[in-house]
């Protein structure tokens, strides 16, 4: 859906690909398999990133296969499935729904509106089973839109409404790990919200939709007061975790928090900085 917790691919070796690959593709058959086409169009880096890091953590059953799909529809893949990979497909569904109705609020856009609505009756089963995660995802998405309504600023309130969120997909389980994959998911969350909106201000301006950087990306020291706060988010993030008990697969998720995660900014933050130039 947002597509900012990705890998450096240039610092990866060719396994590694392969293996993040397989997560990516079993993601997306976990979609297709539970939700049909429709489910598949929800897919995002960020959740592959979740199921990896959970898959890695608890460590469950899994199973190799390979599959031919639309993206590569003339060589048989590699994917990978597993429970935890099923619980983050219908995590996925059930924020890209959400969101799909706050698009609909906010910008009356009639195919997100349809799509939500047909994301609704794919996932009424699941829905039931996750009624308390469901209606969290709901309230918090809510309160950021009223508060887009009134205009707020306060981008640690606003990120925090979503960290929240991303905090509580990443807990499938209610143990020994769930205050340390809370808080990695909240801060993670609030990179995302932040490097997103961060992402968009120039668009929303022109647009003239809500943004909260809209009355400071004229600061002199606007980019570097991100880089700052998007530091500080991913330090945090990361320090939840070194505190984890992961070996599998360790190597492509550092990749991806320590280096990945920065590829959108800089190219972000370059783009801008030509356009400065050119102006």
């Amino acid at each position: 859906m947002f597509g900012y917790i990705t890998i450096n691919k240039s610092e990866m070796k060719f396994k590694e690909f392969d293996i993040y690959h397989a997560y990516y593709c079993g993601l997306c058959q976990s979609l297709l398999k539970r939700y049909g086409a429709m489910g598949q169009i929800t897919l995002s880096y960020d959740m592959t990133f979740a199921a990896m890091l959970l898959s890695s953590l608890y460590e469950p059953d899994t199973d190799s296969s390979k599959c031919v799909c639309v993206a590569h529809p003339f060589e048989r893949h590699p994917f990978v499935k597993n429970v935890v990979i099923d619980y983050v497909a219908d995590m996925n569904v059930l924020l890209t729904l959400y969101k799909c109705e706050d698009d609909w609020i906010d910008d009356k856009k009639m195919f997100r509106a349809c799509f939500g609505c047909m994301l609704r009756k794919k996932s009424f089963k699941k829905r039931c089973v996750y009624r308390g995660k469901e209606n969290l995802i709901k309230d918090k998405l809510e309160k950021i839109h009223d508060l887009e309504k009134e205009g707020c600023t306060d981008i640690d309130l606003m990120s925090g409404l979503f960290g929240d969120i991303m905090g509580m997909i990443m807990t499938p389980r209610d143990d020994e790990w769930k205050d340390t994959l809370s808080e990695l998911g909240y801060y993670l969350g609030k990179f995302i919200y932040i490097l997103d909106a961060y992402d968009d201000v120039e668009k929303d301006i022109k647009k003239g939709k809500y943004n909260p950087f809209v009355k400071r990306i004229e600061e002199p020291d606007f980019d570097e007061q991100i880089r700052v706060i998007l530091t500080m988010m991913m330090s945090e993030c990361c320090k939840r975790f070194e505190m984890l008990p992961i070996i599998e697969n360790v190597e492509i998720l550092r990749n991806i928090l320590y280096s990945g995660v920065w590829e959108r900014y800089e190219k972000i933050r370059t783009e801008r900085e030509k356009k400065k130039e050119q102006a």
